[in-house]
C-alpha cells in the first residue's frame, strides 16, 4: 500500500480499504397541526378525521418515521388536548402554538423541543396527510446538493392555482422567493408553480431566519415562506422541487377530506393489483391503511376492508362484504353479503356464506358456515359443517362464553348453541335444537319436543272459524 509519510493511504489508491460512507445528518420533523379546522364543522381536530381508517395526521407521522427521524414534534393550537392524546402514546413532542399568528410563528413554537438539535429539519402540515417518505427524502437530498442550497421547497402545478402562494424559480429550480396570493402581482399571480408549505432546512439555518420574519403583508403575519428571502438577502439561493398536486393535497373541508380519501383509495387498488389480485370492480373496493392481501386473491364489487384486515393467497371475497379485524386463510371464501368482525379467523378453505356474521372465533380448515348465521367467541373444527340459521348464544348481558365444535362436526338448520358448551368431534346436531350441554364425539344431540299429529284438525279448524267470521 502507498502511504504518505504519515503512514495514511494516499486518497485514490486502489490498495487502500474502502473508506465509510459519509455520516447523514440527523432529522427532525415539524408537523404544523395548530389550525382551528373550522370549515370542517365537527367536533373532531381537522387532522384527526380519518383517511383509510386512520387519523390523517398518523398517516403523515408513519411515513415520516420511515426516515428515522431523532425528534418529531408536532405543534397543536385549537383543540390541543385531542391531538396531544393521539400522539402522545408514540412518543411525539408537541409543542403549543397559544396564538395564530402565521405559519412562521408555527415553527418558531417548536425552538424548546428541538433545543441541542443539530441536523436537517422537515416541515409537514398535519392536514396534508399524502407525502409519501419517498418524497420527504427527496428534499432532504436536494438539500445537501452540490450547490448547498438554504431552503428546500416542495412544489406542485394544480390544475386550478386558485389562492395558493406562487414559487418564483427559475427552471433550474432555483428559488427567487415565494409569494403569498393576497400579495402577488398579476405577473406573480400567472405563475403555474405553487407551494405547498413543505420545507426542508438545516437546524443552524431555520430559526436563525424565524427569528429575522416580519408581519408586513396583507395577514399581518409571519409567513415561514419569507425565509427564502431572508435566506436571498443573505446571498444564499433556495431550490424547488416538484411533486403531483395528488400527493400535497391538503384537507380543510369535507369535500376534501373525501377527495383525499378517494386519492388514497385508487393508489392502493392499483398496488393491490400490480401486487396480483384481482379486483373485478375496482373503484368498489375500499381498503384500510394497513389492509394486508395476497396473491390470486379475488375480490369482488362493493367489499369494505376495516382496519386490521388479511387475506391470504388464493381466497376469495365476494360483493357486499365486510372484513374488519379478521384473517382471511389461504383458498378461504367470503360472502357474498358477509361480515367478519375483529377477532374473525377463518383458516384455510374455510367457507364463510352470504348473511354470515363471525366474530372473535376460529373457522376450522375446510369448515363451512354457509348461510344466515353468527358465530361469535368460538372455535369450529376443521371440516365441521354449521346449518343455516344456527346462532352461538355467547352473551348473558354480563359476560361472554365460548362454543367449541369439534373436527367434522354438524350442526343442523336453525340451532342455537348456549355457550359455554363444546360439541364434540363428528358429532351431529339435530335441525331445530337448543343444546345448552355438551355433546360427546359422534353422539346425536336432538333437543326438540316430539312431533305430534292430528288428522283432520287443520280442515276441522278452518270450517268452525270461517262459520264464526260469516256470522259477525
Amino acid at each position: 500500500m502507498t502511504t504518505l509519510s504519515n503512514d495514511q493511504p494516499i486518497p485514490g489508491d486502489p490498495s487502500a480499504p474502502p473508506s465509510a460512507p459519509p455520516i447523514a445528518p440527523p432529522i427532525a420533523v415539524v408537523i404544523l397541526a395548530a389550525g382551528k379546522g373550522t370549515r370542517m364543522k365537527s367536533d373532531l381536530h381537522k387532522v384527526l378525521h380519518p383517511i383509510a381508517g386512520r387519523p390523517m395526521l398518523l398517516h403523515l407521522v408513519a411515513s415520516a418515521a420511515t426516515l428515522h427521524p431523532a425528534k418529531t414534534v408536532v405543534v397543536t393550537g385549537a383543540g390541543r388536548a385531542q391531538v396531544e392524546a393521539a400522539v402522545a402514546p408514540l412518543g411525539i413532542a408537541t409543542a403549543l402554538q397559544a396564538e395564530q399568528l402565521g405559519t412562521g410563528h408555527a415553527v418558531a413554537q417548536a425552538r424548546a423541543a428541538l433545543a441541542g438539535f443539530e441536523g436537517d429539519v422537515l416541515i409537514l402540515y398535519g392536514d396534508v396527510p399524502l407525502v409519501t417518505a419517498a418524497t420527504m427524502q427527496r428534499m432532504i437530498d436536494r438539500l445537501h446538493g452540490d450547490d448547498t442550497p438554504a431552503v428546500i421547497v416542495l412544489g406542485f402545478r394544480p390544475a386550478e392555482p386558485g389562492a395558493y402562494g406562487r414559487v418564483i424559480a427559475d427552471a433550474a429550480g432555483r428559488m427567487d422567493r415565494i409569494v403569498e396570493y393576497k400579495d402577488a402581482s398579476a405577473a406573480e399571480r400567472a405563475v403555474t408553480l405553487c407551494n405547498s408549505g413543505l420545507m426542508a432546512v438545516r437546524s443552524t439555518d431555520l430559526f436563525a431566519l424565524l427569528d429575522r420574519l416580519g408581519n408586513d403583508n396583507a395577514a399581518g403575519e409571519y409567513y415561514l415562506t419569507d425565509i427564502v428571502g431572508l435566506a436571498g438577502e443573505d446571498g444564499r439561493a433556495s431550490a424547488v422541487i416538484e411533486t403531483g398536486a395528488d400527493e400535497v393535497a391538503g384537507v380543510n373541508s369535507r369535500g376534501e377530506l373525501a377527495g383525499v380519501e378517494r386519492a388514497w383509495q385508487a393508489t392502493r387498488r392499483a398496488q393491490a393489483m400490480a401486487d396480483g389480485a384481482t379486483l373485478i370492480a375496482p373503484d368498489t373496493v375500499w381498503f384500510a391503511h394497513d389492509t394486508v392481501i395476497g396473491r390470486d386473491v379475488v375480490i369482488e364489487p362493493n367489499v369494505v376492508f376495516g382496519p386490521g384486515a388479511r387475506v391470504a393467497d388464493g381466497a376469495t371475497i365476494h360483493a357486499f362484504s365486510h372484513v374488519e379485524g379478521a384473517t382471511v386463510g389461504a383458498g378461504a371464501n367470503v360472502g357474498p353479503f358477509a361480515r367478519l368482525r375483529p377477532g374473525a379467523d377463518l383458516r384455510a378453505d374455510a367457507k364463510v356464506g352470504n348473511f354470515v356474521e363471525v366474530k372473535t372465533a376460529i373457522i376450522g380448515k375446510g369448515a363451512k358456515v354457509s348461510h344466515l348465521t353468527y358465530i361469535g367467541d368460538a372455535d369450529i373444527g376443521a371440516g365441521a359443517n354449521i346449518g343455516a340459521g344456527t346462532i352461538t348464544c355467547n352473551y348473558d348481558g354480563y359476560f361472554k362464553y365460548r362454543t367449541v365444535v369439534g373436527d367434522g362436526a354438524f350442526i343442523g338448520s336453525n340451532s342455537a348453541l348456549v355457550a359455554p358448551v363444546t360439541i364434540g368431534a363428528g358429532a351431529i346436531v339435530a335441525a331445530g335444537s337448543v343444546v345448552t350441554q355438551d355433546v360427546e364425539a359422534d353422539a346425536l344431540a336432538l333437543v326438540r319436543p316430539l312431533q305430534v299429529a292430528r288428522p283432520g284438525w287443520a280442515a276441522r279448524f278452518r270450517e268452525k272459524m270461517a262459520a264464526r267470521k260469516a256470522a259477525r
